[in-house]
């Protein structure tokens, strides 16, 4: 059989309408995919683990719905725009079920999660395959193939760019899903246009594309309502304040605890009961200094450590290390989580630095009388390199002779192994670790260790005004009793990240 005859004239209007779409197809498609996994890193840990199963799981649908298009011979443009139609609502939705879901039926999570992600990975697996098949009649295949697929790959280029820097940040995840759901919709309307002499029954084609796009135009609308049902059902206490910055899910809470913090879900601090935890953190190692002038703050950006830090006369300069600009603004500007550190973010004496903690301990710097290390725990490989024994030997290079490092180092009881796994890293740089722990009702018992190159000496005064320490019940902290004693534990390197894994494990996550 002799091929058909290809039309040699420029690009027809149909075919631009068709490649455009392409673009937006693939923007659409991958959008949908960094949602689902986006959420489960925030909602179920271990990001790596994550992204790599949904991502497997959306390519392998895909693969799927590439060879399902084997099947739809006859009225291509109908089945494309139909198939349009059902990646519009699913797809756009998806961000939104999942939020709903974690709130009202947990246990249904990872089901409804891979579930969507087979259903949408499978209906965007069809689509290019339509439309290759559909600009076939016009197209010559080599010119095909290449022009499909830049497209395609454009379309994913720029989404990859603006989800995490623009989309997120400005949109929130619900709104997004749903902007690129009706974007998926508006393909679909589109193609009824483009194809309208073709398509049967082409009046109920319209009313479909209508009420999909009325439908994801009202959720898009009242999606902050969305947001709210899923987060008060989650937080339980009124939501006074939540953000999507590009890093987290920044949510505070107010309740019978006073003023709560979430990121990403994880408690952060109780107003109740924060007191206890950060003078446990901060004034072990600034009191045993002595006279402490200049001090490093890595994480913390809602000001609770530089408060305590700025109790003691003798500090001269602290730095605030914060990967969040959202965090320090919200803690430096909002009246009511501003007067929680007592306004230490506008402290004269403060300088804030928005950056990754070990990219700015790379880099060359004075050294510090005290670092105090306050970063969420290891629940993914992006916090787990900041307990890595790589991370701890840049420290030491930033710590003066006699100075004190301390690390918020999970709880003692419940994370038993994770918490003697950081006290043996540390060691493993050259560094002593004297662990201690302190009871924190909001967390249960919570552990800490100290980082130095002389041996910790307890202190012989502490500040005026504490509510937790004193000097008498201070060694208490540093006594273990036999079911937190020391256990056997491995060195937590860049290379192997097993303390992510044990924490997980510990955690029941």
């Amino acid at each position: 059989m002799s091929a058909l005859p290809v039309d040699r004239r420029g690009p027809q209007p149909v075919e631009i309408a068709l490649l455009a779409s392409v673009f937006v197809i693939a923007a659409c498609g991958l959008v949908y995919e960094l949602s689902a996994a986006a959420l489960s890193s925030y909602l179920l840990g271990d990001s790596v683990l994550q992204f790599s199963t949904i991502i497997g799981t959306y390519l392998f649908a895909m693969g799927v719905g590439s060879w399902l298009s084997r099947y739809f011979e006859r009225q291509l443009p109908a089945h494309f725009l139909r198939i349009e139609l059902m990646v519009a609502l699913v797809g756009g939705a998806l961000p939104a079920l999942l939020f709903i879901a974690n709130a009202y039926v947990p246990g249904a999570f990872r089901l409804l999660l891979y579930g969507l992600v087979l259903v949408v990975g499978t209906l965007v697996g069809l689509e290019i395959p339509l439309v290759m098949r559909i600009l076939r009649r016009n197209v010559a295949l080599k010119d095909l193939v290449s022009q499909v697929l830049t497209f395609d790959y454009l379309g994913a280029l720029a989404v990859s760019i603006a989800f995490p820097l623009l989309l997120v940040p400005q949109l929130g995840m619900i709104r997004t899903g749903l902007l690129f759901g009706f974007m998926n919709a508006a393909v679909a309307l589109w193609a009824l246009w483009l194809f309208r002499h073709e398509l049967r029954r082409v009046g109920a084609h319209a009313v479909a594309c209508g009420l999909a796009l009325a439908a994801l135009l009202a959720a898009f609308v009242f999606a902050d309502r969305i947001t709210t049902l899923a987060e008060d059902k989650f937080y339980q206490d009124r939501i006074v304040f939540s953000e999507s910055s590009p890093y987290q899910r920044i949510v505070v809470t107010r309740g019978a605890a006073g003023h709560r913090l979430f990121l990403n879900g994880n408690l952060q601090f109780a107003e109740r009961d924060e007191y206890r935890y950060h003078e446990a953190l901060v004034h072990p190692v600034m009191a045993a200094h002595g006279a402490p002038r200049k001090v490093a703050v890595l994480g913390g950006g809602d000001g609770m450590a530089v408060r305590e830090i700025l109790k003691y006369p003798s500090v001269e300069r602290v730095t605030l290390v914060e990967l969040d600009p959202n965090m320090t603004r919200l803690f430096r500007e909002h009246e009511t989580l501003a007067a929680l550190n007592g306004h230490a973010l506008s402290s004269a004496k403060l300088s804030i630095v928005n950056t990754d903690a070990f990219q700015w301990l790379q880099q060359p710097g004075e050294l510090f009388d005290v670092i105090v290390v306050d970063f969420p725990d290891p629940t993914n490989f992006a916090i787990g390199k900041l307990y890595t024994n790589s991370f701890y030997a840049l420290l030491d290079q930033r710590l003066a002779a006699s100075g004190y490092a301390v690390v918020q180092t999970t709880s003692p009881l419940v994370a038993r192994k994770s918490f003697w796994t950081v006290a043996t890293t540390i060691e493993s740089t050259g560094l002593t670790a004297t662990p201690y722990h302190a009871h924190v009702p909001s967390f249960g018992e919570w552990g800490f260790i100290v980082a130095s190159r002389r041996p910790f000496r307890m202190p012989e005064a502490l500040p005026e005004g504490l509510r937790f320490l004193s000097i008498p019940t201070l060694p208490l902290l540093f006594d273990f009793p036999r079911d937190m004693a020391r256990v056997p534990a491995e060195v937590n390197r860049l290379s192997n990240q097993t303390l992510v894994t044990t924490y997980e494990h510990e955690w029941g996550r």
